[in-house]
């Protein structure tokens, strides 16, 4: 069990000292004598305390002494003592006999006298104050365990039988180290605890002192550890209050230690210095002449990389006997005594040496440090946001009046320690996010690949070699994993949160790499545009591409540094302090048992009082009992409390516990258990995530490489996508034709390697493009150069032609002019013509547009061809954009325009322009179908968004929610935007800000099943009920998905909700297809009432007054309080014949109607509830073959159908769906709107302005829809 139970506070306590033959030996020379020979011992460990501390019954003890089967025996020989109490469990004494007892695995009991005694155990003819310092023990598989050692000096006397305060006073002092180790980094706490046991220490005889540890050993073995979270916890180990603060979150280390160590004994300059040789794993020493200061500050050091996790080994105190560790070759970070300085720095190469007491870094060759620093827009942010900090208590608490109380005093101190660490952990971490936010840019996630050589092309060539060495580091391979598996860590959400308003919007949109005009303004104004000339000459084969402007992003940067950052300066999350009862007199069993019988009480009353006000206290109140109630045998309590976790927050839900819990269960309590339906289900959840966590999910990191064999398509695709070129399998294939053009199916490696240095020069001779202000001011911010010509004879003048994803224009030779051509969707007519030189005739391009009556004519030569297609595919392409209000078109025909270009140059035969031609696109699709789109659709139609963007292929929306802004905004300084969720297939939801349509969250993952229905409450809550038969519940703060209620046995199909009293706690429904309704109180989470509708299958619900509706497979039915059905409206006799079933219904419960849609039936039909064995009236749905979903929005209805048609094929842009706006009153249709090339799946309502539809997976967008 101690594999699965998490460990309480203490894991041991050990003493550790001088023999006493030793000290006898040197207490008879000192008498003898005079002097204390020898003055320096050989430290022994003395007692070895571990729990269990109690004796208890025979039959629990399987269950209660649960540590003893991941410990080692420690066998020591007894020395003769004089007679003393019998020896007590869990104690290895020094006092006759032998004693076999268990110790934890991971304690090294041979090393741990010299790191108790780092300096040598010293025999004094003084006493010395005592002194505190702190270790770190890691095991070969990186786990930490943590260690508090007190050193405490007491007078040697013959027999050691002394009495500190007697009057007969001894000459010789010798030190006893008390070690507290915990698998918790609770430094300051376990410093508090050994101060408290510090006091008894002094006034007790060496004979009792044993007893003394023993019991505040165990008192320590009674406080269980908070779970990540909000929650901390406080208990009194007289005379002092002490704090076990929790982490922030379950990946994270606890924090209590004060990060401001490092600021006050570094400059901001040489703690960047410090944190990049970390980040470039180099052979770290840290110095001090305080051994406590060499652990506390290089665990502030590694809390500073979050969420880089250091990877390599880990020492922070090397003993005097040690100090040959540091000829290891590998990276390391170990720490020792300033007394070795010059030793280390004589003896040892290659190493970086910290002077703490100093603030000094240099290597073992040179007082300066010769390696490459951190980029200087990050370094100079870090820096000033150092500067800013106030790092004095005293400076920040003149004003205060000063404490009467030590505790009062403590608690004011630990306040202004909590909030400063935050705000230094939020400046570290933006220091983290501004060196590697970019890394992200150069991943593709399908195929887990890095393409670490085009990241380094869009770094500054100073800025190189840094990048070089960490990117060939253990600890950014680690984070690399975390960013495949896209991690929502700190670093993600911080990163998401300071993006440009540029950078948001070039999220959504899947556009080639280009600058903008705002970039290359930006990087005129930084001053390194010399810079660009040597780095595009300096560039390398194959991977010639650059990603994104540096410049641009320094800054930005810079101009983020002078102003706050919300993301940054945002508080600290407040805190709740929970107090654990006070121990008990006696450690005996029964009191023990007591102790957790009062502390279960507390935490019951915890619960009672949270329960509808935090979910997030709620939930670890649950956890903290659950373990309790496990550490008591009581199992079944255990698993009730760890079922009510499990539907409050998931995140911190002890999956190994909970399933050792079921295994270890009594047949008496597995049939109570299967006789409670919650714990059944929670039985039945664990044994299935169990099964789940046997398949190792894929923890890989490739990087790029070129392929070096004949390519198929399959693998054609694939490298494709690693390289980033495009993602959409459709473009891929057009591509796989245009390079195979009359030859076998398959791509030679060596044409893949120049189509890619084709491309790839592409985008790096775009870099380079510097237009003159004169250009810049007569474009977008947004607009990007795309192509250039060369320099032609045009109807305008000489110049080369320019293309950007708006228009083409005239860069006039000379002196530098602007003059536009065109903009796209002005073109009426483009085409080839020939123009008379000598005597001969050259091709020239003559476009025709609408403002000009006169043609504009270009002697592009042999350009002309390729130009010709180029324009003719941006032409469609914009046409298709303005037409379907869809940017996605105008992104894609310009991909398809440069992939054009890079097959033409890679190609260089007759036949090139004949391949390029198979990717225009929608120049073909053009001629094959009608691209005017209806006007009433067109009216209509606002917007088009694809969720799809980050997907090598579309993707069905299932589902979509609107939230509107005030759902979330109850503590939020400003009002949020509304937010718009789209459930896409595989258990993938992506949320939108409803108010500009830019991507929030790329990907929250509700289970790998489909979605079927999602509803949002006004607790800051979205249920999202899925075919697996769970309800997932999203917190829309934190974006994540910590709750989960399971009690439904079939697939969730719907969700609603009685909004008719909004003060008052919220009823929600939820069904599933086996007829099952659930009433939940939806701040509690409990099931309020539950009943069972006996259908076919039970497809969705509705609330109207207070009266609940339900849609079955053939009937609609209106159900009373009781649950009983009150009306039914059955499937039409002639639908039942045929394989039809109800798919959508409305109410409309003023007029007293039901309407109703059938998924293989092109009418609508209208019930009258009071008279529903009448038969119904029918509406004509024109050009459908049947309804799939229906909503009302103000006074009419809106229908989303399936087409007639269903002909095969990749998006031929046939449109196949309709939405259809239907008048009640009328009962006509007064609109058809066609926008989807597949059948609609979803609609809902953005607070009556606007319907939103989505589509099926051909076409997988959505389309916005303007409400009259």
């Amino acid at each position: 069990m101690a594999d699965y139970l998490p460990a309480a506070l203490l894991e041991a306590c050990v003493v550790v000292g001088a023999s006493c033959d030793k000290l006898q030996e040197v207490h008879q020379a000192f008498n003898s004598n005079g002097t204390p020979e020898p003055l320096l011992l050989e430290p022994e460990v003395l007692h070895v305390l571990v729990p269990p501390f109690v004796s208890r019954p025979q039959a629990e003890s399987e269950t209660l002494r649960p540590r003893g089967k991941r410990r080692r025996s420690f066998l020591r020989k007894k020395r003769e003592q004089p007679s003393s109490p019998s020896p007590t469990p869990g104690a290895a004494e020094g006092r006759g006999g032998s004693e076999d007892i268990s110790v934890p695995k991971d304690i090294d009991l041979m090393a741990l006298p010299q790191l108790c005694f780092p300096g040598g155990l010293r025999v004094t003819s003084e006493q010395k104050d005592e002194e505190f310092h702190f270790l770190v023990f890691t095991d070969v598989f990186g786990n930490k365990t943590h260690g508090a050692v007190m050193q405490y000096y007491r007078p040697i006397q013959e027999g050691t039988f002394f009495y500190q305060n007697s009057a007969d006073s001894s000459n010789l002092y010798s030190a006893y180290s008390f070690c507290v180790i915990s698998k918790y980094p609770f430094f300051t706490a376990l410093k508090d605890c050994l101060s408290c046991l510090l006091i008894q220490l002094k006034t007790c005889r060496l004979s009792d002192m044993e007893d003394r540890v023993k019991e505040f050993a165990a008192k320590l073995t009674l406080v269980p550890v908070p779970p990540p979270g909000q929650l901390h916890l406080m208990f009194t180990l007289r005379p002092l209050t002490i704090i076990l603060p929790a982490k922030e979150d379950k990946d994270l280390p606890a924090v209590d230690l004060d990060l401001h160590l490092p600021l006050l004994c570094f400059r901001p300059q040489q703690l960047l210095q410090v944190i990049s040789c970390l980040l470039q794993e180099q052979r770290v020493v840290l110095f001090s002449a305080d051994w406590s200061r060499l652990t506390l500050m290089a665990e502030c050091l590694l809390l500073f990389l979050q969420p880089l996790s250091w990877q390599q080994p880990y020492v922070p105190v090397l003993a005097r006997g040690m100090l040959d560790f540091l000829m290891a070759p590998t990276a390391f970070l170990m720490g020792c005594h300033l007394s070795h300085f010059a030793e280390v720095a004589a003896e040892t190469e290659d190493l970086i040496l910290i002077n703490i007491d100093e603030g000094s870094v240099s290597t073992s060759s040179s007082e300066t440090v010769d390696l490459p620093d951190i980029p200087p827009a990050a370094a100079d942010c870090f820096t000033q946001r150092c500067q800013s900090l106030q790092i004095h208590f005293d400076l920040d608490h003149c004003r205060h009046a000063s404490c009467t109380d030590i505790n009062e005093q403590r608690a004011q101190r630990r306040t202004w320690q909590h909030n400063l660490n935050h705000h230094i952990q939020r400046v570290a971490l933006e220091l983290i996010v501004n060196i590697f936010r970019d890394v992200s840019n150069h991943l593709n996630y399908e195929h887990r690949v890095f393409n670490s050589e085009e990241f380094l092309k869009t770094r500054e060539p100073a800025e190189q070699v840094f990048y070089k060495k960490v990117l060939e580091t253990h600890i950014f391979h680690s984070f690399l994993k975390d960013r495949l598996n896209k991690k929502m860590d700190n670093f993600a959400r911080m990163e998401l949160s300071t993006r440009s308003e540029m950078q948001k919007m070039k999220a959504m949109v899947e556009v080639p790499r280009r600058p903008t005009m705002q970039e290359i303004q930006a990087r005129r104004k930084s001053s390194v545009v010399e810079n660009r000339l040597s780095k595009r000459l300096g560039m390398s084969l194959p991977n010639l591409g650059v990603d994104q402007t540096i410049s641009f992003h320094r800054n930005s940067l810079m101009s983020r540094i002078m102003a706050p950052d919300p993301a940054l300066r945002s508080p600290s999350k407040p805190v709740k302090m929970f107090k654990l009862p006070d121990f008990p007199a006696s450690l005996s069993f029964h009191s023990v048992q007591s102790y957790y019988s009062e502390l279960i009480q507390q935490l019951g009353k915890a619960i009672f009082s949270v329960q509808n006000e935090s979910s997030a206290l709620l939930a670890r109140f649950y956890y903290l009992r659950g373990f309790i109630n496990t550490l008591c045998s009581r199992r079944l309590d255990a698993l009730s409390d760890f079922q009510n976790l499990y539907k409050t927050d998931t995140a911190i839900f002890p999956t190994h516990l909970v399933t050792y819990l079921v295994d270890s269960l009594h047949r008496d309590e597995r049939q109570q258990a299967h006789r409670r339906p919650e714990l059944k289900r929670l039985i039945l959840k664990v044994k299935t995530d169990h099964e789940k966590l046997l398949v190792q999910p894929d923890d890989y990191v490739k990087k790029f490489k070129l392929p070096r064999q004949q390519l198929h398509q399959d693998e054609f695709v694939r490298c494709v996508q690693e390289c980033r070129i495009v993602k959409d399998v459709a473009t891929i294939h057009r591509l796989f034709e245009a390079l195979t053009d009359g030859q076998p199916q398959q791509v030679d490696p060596e044409l893949f390697k120049i189509f890619y240095t084709f491309w790839k020069e592409a985008e790096a001779e775009a870099q380079d493009v510097s237009l003159p202000s004169e250009v810049i001011d007569h474009l977008d911010y947004s607009e990007c150069v795309y192509k250039l010509s060369s320099c032609v004879k045009t109807s305008l003048g000489v110049g080369k032609i320019a293309m950007t994803q708006k228009r083409l224009f005239l860069l006039t030779e000379g002196r530098p002019g602007f003059l536009e051509i065109t903009k796209f969707r002005d073109i009426q007519e483009v085409k080839i013509a020939t123009a008379p030189f000598l005597l001969i005739r050259i091709p020239s391009l003559r476009i025709q547009t609408s403002g000009r009556r006169e043609a504009f004519e270009a002697n592009l030569k042999t350009e002309t061809e390729l130009w010709n297609l180029v324009v003719k595919e941006m032409w469609a392409g914009r046409r298709m954009a303005d037409q379907h209000k869809d940017p996605q078109y105008m992104t894609q025909a310009l991909t398809n325009v440069l992939l054009m270009d890079a097959v033409t140059g890679c190609l260089q035969t007759q036949r090139s322009i004949a391949a390029a031609s198979k990717l225009a696109y929608f120049d073909k699709i053009k001629h094959e179908v009608p691209m005017m789109v209806p006007k009433t659709t067109s009216e209509t139609l606002k917007h088009k968004i694809n969720p799809s963007l980050d997907l090598a292929e579309p993707q069905t929306v299932h589902v979509l929610l609107y939230t509107p802004g005030q759902l979330t905004c109850n503590d939020s300084v400003g009002e949020m935007n509304p937010k718009l969720w789209v459930a896409l297939s595989g258990g993938r939801v992506v949320v939108f800000d409803a108010a500009s349509w830019c991507l929030l969250q790329a990907c929250i993952q509700v289970g790998e099943s489909q979605v079927n229905c999602m509803m949002g409450l006004v607790q800051e809550q979205v249920w999202i009920g899925s075919q697996d038969s769970v309800i997932y519940i999203i917190d829309t703060h934190s974006m994540s998905c910590n709750k989960q209620l399971t009690e439904h046995r079939q697939e969730v199909t719907s969700l609603a909700l009685d909004t008719r009293d909004q003060h008052s706690s919220q009823l929600t429904y939820s069904c599933s297809s086996d007829g099952s309704i659930l009433q939940w109180d939806s701040s509690s989470l409990k099931v309020k009432r539950q009943f069972h509708l006996s259908c076919e299958r039970l497809s969705s619900i509705q609330v109207h007054d207070g009266t609940l509706w339900c849609c079955c497979e053939n009937s609609i039915v209106e159900l009373k309080k009781s649950g009983a059905p009150q009306r039914r409206i059955t499937l039409p006799s002639d639908l039942r014949s045929m394989p039809s079933s109800f798919s959508s219904f409305v109410v409309i419960p003023e007029r007293g109607q039901v309407w109703t849609g059938c998924a293989d039936s092109v009418d609508l039909c209208l019930w009258q509830i009071n008279n529903h064995k009448h038969p119904p009236k029918r509406i004509s749905l024109p050009g459908t073959s049947g309804v799939t979903c229906m909503i009302r929005v103000k006074d009419q209805i809106w229908v989303g159908c399936r087409g007639r048609s269903s002909v095969g094929g990749e998006s031929d842009g046939q449109l196949r769906s309709q939405v259809l706006v239907v008048d009640p009153q009328s009962h006509t249709v007064e609109k058809e709107l066609q926008a989807h090339s597949d059948s609609i799946q979803t609609l809902c309502s953005a607070e009556d302005r606007y319907v939103l539809s989505g589509s099926a997976r051909r076409d997988g967008k959505i389309a916005i829809w303007k409400v009259e």
